[in-house]
Protein backbone atom coordinates (compact mmCIF):
# COMPACT_ATOMS: atom_id res chain seq x y z
CA UNK A 1 0.00 0.00 0.00
CA UNK A 2 1.19 3.30 -1.17
CA UNK A 3 0.25 7.11 -1.05
CA UNK A 4 1.32 9.34 -4.34
CA UNK A 5 1.12 13.06 -4.48
CA UNK A 6 0.41 14.50 -7.78
CA UNK A 7 2.57 17.92 -8.41
CA UNK A 8 1.76 18.78 -4.60
CA UNK A 9 1.79 22.91 -4.01
CA UNK A 10 1.36 23.20 -0.47
CA UNK A 11 4.56 22.25 1.58
CA UNK A 12 2.80 21.67 4.68
CA UNK A 13 0.60 18.92 3.04
CA UNK A 14 3.34 17.30 1.78
CA UNK A 15 4.93 17.53 5.71
CA UNK A 16 1.99 15.98 6.91
CA UNK A 17 1.45 13.24 4.45
CA UNK A 18 5.15 12.50 4.65
CA UNK A 19 3.94 11.84 8.85
CA UNK A 20 1.18 10.10 8.04
CA UNK A 21 3.28 7.83 5.56
CA UNK A 22 5.70 7.51 8.84
CA UNK A 23 2.82 6.55 10.99
CA UNK A 24 1.06 4.33 9.16
CA UNK A 25 4.26 2.78 7.57
CA UNK A 26 3.31 2.92 3.84
CA UNK A 27 5.46 4.43 1.32
CA UNK A 28 4.86 7.92 -0.46
CA UNK A 29 5.22 8.53 -3.88
CA UNK A 30 5.58 12.68 -4.68
CA UNK A 31 5.53 13.07 -8.62
CA UNK A 32 6.43 16.20 -9.88
CA UNK A 33 7.36 19.11 -10.39
CA UNK A 34 6.74 20.45 -6.76
CA UNK A 35 5.66 24.10 -6.14
CA UNK A 36 8.31 23.96 -3.81
CA UNK A 37 11.96 22.04 -2.97
CA UNK A 38 11.07 19.10 -0.56
CA UNK A 39 13.85 20.14 1.84
CA UNK A 40 11.70 23.30 2.34
CA UNK A 41 11.32 24.25 6.27
CA UNK A 42 7.38 24.12 6.13
CA UNK A 43 8.03 20.48 5.11
CA UNK A 44 10.26 20.01 7.57
CA UNK A 45 8.05 21.84 10.71
CA UNK A 46 5.02 19.44 9.93
CA UNK A 47 6.68 16.07 9.10
CA UNK A 48 9.06 16.71 12.12
CA UNK A 49 11.44 14.08 12.03
CA UNK A 50 9.26 11.24 10.34
CA UNK A 51 11.17 11.38 6.92
CA UNK A 52 13.71 9.01 8.53
CA UNK A 53 10.98 6.32 9.24
CA UNK A 54 9.23 6.83 5.72
CA UNK A 55 10.07 5.79 2.27
CA UNK A 56 9.46 8.96 0.63
CA UNK A 57 10.52 8.73 -3.51
CA UNK A 58 10.27 11.46 -5.55
CA UNK A 59 9.59 11.12 -9.39
CA UNK A 60 10.69 14.07 -11.96
CA UNK A 61 6.91 13.34 -13.60
CA UNK A 62 3.87 11.69 -14.41
CA UNK A 63 5.50 10.04 -17.34
CA UNK A 64 8.51 9.05 -14.86
CA UNK A 65 6.48 7.69 -11.90
CA UNK A 66 3.63 5.85 -14.60
CA UNK A 67 7.41 4.06 -16.23
CA UNK A 68 8.41 3.61 -12.64
CA UNK A 69 5.94 1.33 -11.12
CA UNK A 70 5.07 -0.44 -14.43
CA UNK A 71 8.74 -2.36 -13.53
CA UNK A 72 7.64 -3.62 -9.92
CA UNK A 73 7.46 -7.43 -10.14
CA UNK A 74 4.16 -7.25 -8.02
CA UNK A 75 1.32 -5.06 -10.42
CA UNK A 76 0.37 -1.87 -8.61
CA UNK A 77 -3.41 -1.05 -9.17
CA UNK A 78 -3.26 2.99 -9.25
CA UNK A 79 -6.76 4.51 -6.87
CA UNK A 80 -7.08 8.06 -7.72
CA UNK A 81 -9.20 10.30 -4.63
CA UNK A 82 -11.08 12.26 -6.62
CA UNK A 83 -14.02 14.54 -6.30
CA UNK A 84 -15.24 13.83 -10.11
CA UNK A 85 -16.66 10.32 -8.82
CA UNK A 86 -19.57 8.81 -7.45
CA UNK A 87 -17.81 5.65 -5.74
CA UNK A 88 -17.72 6.22 -2.42
CA UNK A 89 -14.34 4.94 -0.91
CA UNK A 90 -16.01 2.92 1.85
CA UNK A 91 -17.87 0.80 -1.04
CA UNK A 92 -14.68 0.12 -2.91
CA UNK A 93 -12.67 -2.91 -2.45
CA UNK A 94 -9.00 -2.12 -2.07
CA UNK A 95 -5.98 -4.23 -2.44
CA UNK A 96 -2.77 -4.84 -0.92
CA UNK A 97 -0.76 -3.60 -3.90
CA UNK A 98 -2.85 -0.03 -4.20
CA UNK A 99 -1.38 2.87 -4.95
CA UNK A 100 -3.99 6.13 -4.01
CA UNK A 101 -3.48 8.61 -5.73
CA UNK A 102 -3.89 12.20 -4.65
CA UNK A 103 -4.35 15.44 -6.84
CA UNK A 104 -2.28 18.73 -6.52
CA UNK A 105 -3.92 20.78 -3.97
CA UNK A 106 -5.35 23.63 -6.51
CA UNK A 107 -6.58 21.86 -9.21
CA UNK A 108 -6.91 17.61 -8.85
CA UNK A 109 -5.28 16.32 -11.74
CA UNK A 110 -5.63 16.75 -14.85
CA UNK A 111 -7.59 15.22 -17.68
CA UNK A 112 -5.03 12.78 -19.02
CA UNK A 113 -4.52 11.57 -15.74
CA UNK A 114 -8.53 10.58 -15.03
CA UNK A 115 -9.02 8.98 -18.49
CA UNK A 116 -5.97 6.26 -18.19
CA UNK A 117 -6.44 5.79 -14.28
CA UNK A 118 -9.58 3.21 -14.28
CA UNK A 119 -10.49 3.05 -10.68
CA UNK A 120 -11.72 6.55 -9.00
CA UNK A 121 -13.20 7.02 -5.65
CA UNK A 122 -14.21 9.89 -3.73
CA UNK A 123 -15.23 10.84 -0.03
CA UNK A 124 -19.10 11.67 0.47
CA UNK A 125 -19.25 15.31 1.78
CA UNK A 126 -21.26 17.98 2.03
CA UNK A 127 -22.86 19.33 -1.29
CA UNK A 128 -22.33 22.96 -0.22
CA UNK A 129 -18.43 22.76 0.36
CA UNK A 130 -15.74 21.77 -2.92
CA UNK A 131 -13.26 19.40 -1.47
CA UNK A 132 -11.10 19.15 2.27
CA UNK A 133 -7.54 19.37 2.55
CA UNK A 134 -5.50 16.64 0.93
CA UNK A 135 -3.89 15.57 4.19
CA UNK A 136 -6.71 14.77 5.69
CA UNK A 137 -8.56 13.14 2.96
CA UNK A 138 -5.89 10.35 2.17
CA UNK A 139 -5.79 9.84 6.12
CA UNK A 140 -9.18 8.67 5.64
CA UNK A 141 -9.05 6.76 3.07
CA UNK A 142 -5.33 5.35 3.91
CA UNK A 143 -7.40 4.02 7.15
CA UNK A 144 -9.75 2.50 5.32
CA UNK A 145 -7.99 0.53 2.51
CA UNK A 146 -5.74 -0.17 5.34
CA UNK A 147 -8.63 -1.77 7.69
CA UNK A 148 -10.12 -3.89 4.65
CA UNK A 149 -6.54 -5.34 3.89
CA UNK A 150 -5.63 -5.83 7.12
CA UNK A 151 -2.44 -3.37 6.93
CA UNK A 152 -2.77 -1.41 9.82
CA UNK A 153 0.17 -1.30 11.96
CA UNK A 154 0.62 -3.93 14.84
CA UNK A 155 1.33 -2.45 18.51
Amino acid sequence: MRLALFEPDIPQNAGALIRLAACMEVGLDIIGPCGFVLSDRDVKRVSLDYSEYSAVKEYESWQNFIETIETYENKVRIVLLTTKSTMSYVKFSFKRNDTILLGRESAGVPKYIHEVVKNKITIPMNSKVRSMNVANAAAMVLSEAMRQTDLLPKK
